[in-house]
C-alpha cells in the first residue's frame, strides 16, 4: 500500500502516468499537500513542548542583576523580561502604561506600595509562599510594625533592602563633613552641586532643611516657602542626575563638590569603586530615608513565578552580593552597631532608627509638587512663584 501511495503521489510530482490535463496542476497540489502534513506534525510537536514562563519585572538599578537572573531563569525554566526605572515618577508611569498592568512583581519604597495598595494595584501575599523570609532579621518579618505594607490584616510587600538619602561630599573640596542640608545652598559650591530629579524628594529634603517638622505634609504657605527654595538650589546645580551611574559620571567629569544622595550608600560604593575620596554624613536636621520591597501585581500572569522571584531575592547569598556590589543594606543581615530593636522603630514611623532619620511617608499632593517641580526644573524665574 505505501508503495502504491509513493509511486501515486512520486507521478504526481513528476506529472507522468496522467494526462496532459491534469499534469498542469498535479504538482502544485503535491506541494499544498506536502506543506499540510509538514505544519500539522509541526503543530502536534508543539502542542506537546514546554512553553517556557516568562516573568515581568520592573525594578530598580542593582535589585535584578544578569547573574540573578541568568540562575533564576536556568532554575525555574523562565524567561525573566526586567525594566529599570529612574525614579518613583517613571515607576507610577510605567505601572499605568497598559491595561491590565504589563508587570508581574516591582520593586518600590514602603510610601509608594502604600500608594499601589490604596489604587488597588497590588495582591496580597500569602507569606507561606516565600519561606526564605526566616533569613529576614525580626524586624523586618513583622510587617504590620511597618508602615504601609499591611492593610486590612492584609500583606501586601516584603522588605527587600534600605538606605538614608544623605549628603555625599568630595574629601578634597570640603575636608571637614558638612553639618546642614543648607550647604548645598552655600554660595562657595555653586555649579559644583548634584541634585536629584524628583518632586517628592526635593520638596521633603527642603522642608527638613528649612526645620518643618513634618515634610510630608505642607500647608500651602509652606509649599510655596519650598518651591522658592528650589529655585534658589538652582544657582549652585550642576545638573540634575536620575540614575546612580550617571550621577557618578557626573561627580567624577565635573569634580563636583557636594551632592544629595538619593540613593545614598549605594552612590558612595560606586563613587569609591571609581577612584573618588568620598564622604557621606546625615545633617543635623535629619535625612530621609526609604525602605525598598517586593510586591505582586494584581494583575500578574504568573503569580507562582513571582513568588518563586521574592523568595529568591531572600536567599542569603543576594543579599550579601547586594551589599558587596552596591552598597545598600539588605535585610538579613544585623544593622551594624543598632542596639536591639533600633531598626524596628526605624521601620515603623517617621521619626527612624536614629533620631536623624525620616523614613518617606505619602505625601499631601503628589500632583501639586509634581506640577511645581516641573515648573522649577524648566526653570521658571523666582519672581513667578507667590511668596
Amino acid at each position: 500500500m505505501r508503495r502504491r501511495f509513493n509511486t501515486a503521489v512520486g507521478r504526481l510530482i513528476r506529472g507522468k502516468g496522467t494526462r496532459g490535463r491534469v499534469s498542469r496542476w498535479a504538482t502544485p497540489v503535491a506541494l499544498v499537500v506536502l506543506l499540510l502534513c509538514f505544519l500539522w506534525t509541526h503543530t502536534l510537536a508543539d502542542s506537546h513542548a514546554p512553553r517556557q514562563s516568562v516573568l515581568r519585572v520592573l525594578a530598580w538599578p542593582g535589585y535584578a542583576d544578569d547573574d540573578w537572573v541568568r540562575a533564576f531563569e536556568k532554575r525555574f525554566h523562565a524567561k525573566v523580561d526586567v525594566t529599570f526605572v529612574d525614579s518613583d515618577e517613571a515607576l507610577w508611569t510605567r505601572m499605568h502604561s497598559a491595561e491590565p498592568q504589563p508587570f508581574d512583581v516591582l520593586a518600590a519604597n514602603t510610601a509608594e506600595i502604600e500608594r499601589y495598595a490604596r489604587a488597588g494595584m497590588l495582591s496580597a501575599l500569602d507569606l507561606a509562599r516565600i519561606p526564605n523570609r526566616r533569613w529576614q532579621q525580626p524586624y523586618f518579618q513583622r510587617l504590620g510594625d511597618i508602615r504601609g505594607l499591611v492593610s486590612a490584616g492584609r500583606a501586601y510587600a516584603i522588605p527587600f533592602t534600605y538606605s538614608s538619602m544623605g549628603l555625599i561630599y568630595d574629601r578634597k573640596q570640603i575636608p571637614e563633613a558638612p553639618r546642614s542640608m543648607r550647604a548645598l545652598w552655600d554660595p562657595r559650591y555653586r555649579g559644583k552641586v548634584l541634585d536629584f530629579n524628583s518632586a517628592q524628594h526635593n520638596f521633603s529634603f527642603a522642608a527638613l532643611a528649612l526645620g518643618y517638622p513634618d515634610p510630608f505634609h505642607l500647608s500651602p504657605a509652606q509649599m510655596r516657602t519650598v518651591a522658592r527654595e528650589l529655585v534658589r538650589l538652582r544657582h549652585n546645580l550642576l545638573t540634575y542626575y536620575t540614575l546612580p551611574e550617571e550621577a557618578t559620571e557626573q561627580f567624577v567629569q565635573h569634580h563636583v563638590a557636594l551632592m544629595f544622595g538619593n540613593y545614598g550608600t549605594q552612590q558612595v560604593e560606586q563613587l569609591r569603586q571609581a577612584g573618588v575620596d568620598v564622604g557621606y554624613v546625615i545633617p543635623d536636621e535629619g535625612a530621609l530615608a526609604w525602605l525598598d520591597c517586593w510586591a505582586i501585581t494584581r494583575n500578574a500572569s504568573n503569580p507562582a513565578l513571582a513568588y518563586e522571584w521574592i523568595n529568591a531575592m531572600l536567599e542569603p547569598e543576594v543579599g550579601k552580593q547586594l551589599t558587596q556590589r552596591e552598597g545598600l543594606a539588605n535585610t538579613m543581615t544585623p544593622v551594624p552597631g543598632a542596639a536591639p530593636g533600633a531598626a524596628a522603630s526605624a521601620a515603623s514611623g517617621a521619626s527612624g532608627a536614629g533620631p536623624r532619620l525620616v523614613w518617606i511617608q505619602p505625601v499631601e499632593s503628589i500632583a501639586q509638587r509634581e506640577a511645581l517641580w516641573r515648573r522649577i526644573e524648566a526653570g521658571d524665574r523666582l519672581g513667578s512663584f507667590a511668596p
